[in-house]
């Protein structure tokens, strides 16, 4: 008798599980949520719209470890500290690092009063778009 109880326990307790949390248990099993749908029409052979961009910032932010973007983002706030060069150096650096963490250094150089390090700084915001 205790085992059947036992069994019909565990039997309404996966039964309610299934019911209250059937959300969670479908989007583990749904691929779409597994896998980015760039990766999954990239795998059918069909180009997307964002298969066609060649987005440089998406593109060159996996080549530098997290440890040298960490310094090269220390160097460019040192370097945005100094002279106008100065400053045009650091949005190069922020140009080859192409991460999205130098956003708040490219707004920075928006409010700058050199019009050219206002208009490097809005190309390279731009890309991020």
């Amino acid at each position: 008798m205790i085992k059947f109880l036992s069994i019909i326990l565990i039997i309404l307790i996966i039964f309610f599980i299934v019911i209250f949390k059937r959300k969670y248990i479908f989007n583990a099993f749904n691929r779409k949520k597994l896998y980015p749908m760039k990766e999954i029409h990239n795998q059918n052979n069909i180009i997307t719209p964002s298969a066609k961009t060649n987005n440089h910032y998406q593109n060159c932010s996996n080549k530098y470890s997290e440890f040298y973007k960490r310094k090269l983002r220390e160097k460019m706030n040192n370097l945005f500290r100094g002279s106008a060069e100065d400053k045009l150096k650091a949005l190069n650096l922020a140009d080859e690092l192409s991460d999205k963490s130098t956003l708040p250094l490219l707004r920075r150089g928006l409010k700058d009063m050199d019009p050219e390090i206002v208009k490097l700084s809005a190309a390279l915001i731009r890309r991020f778009k």
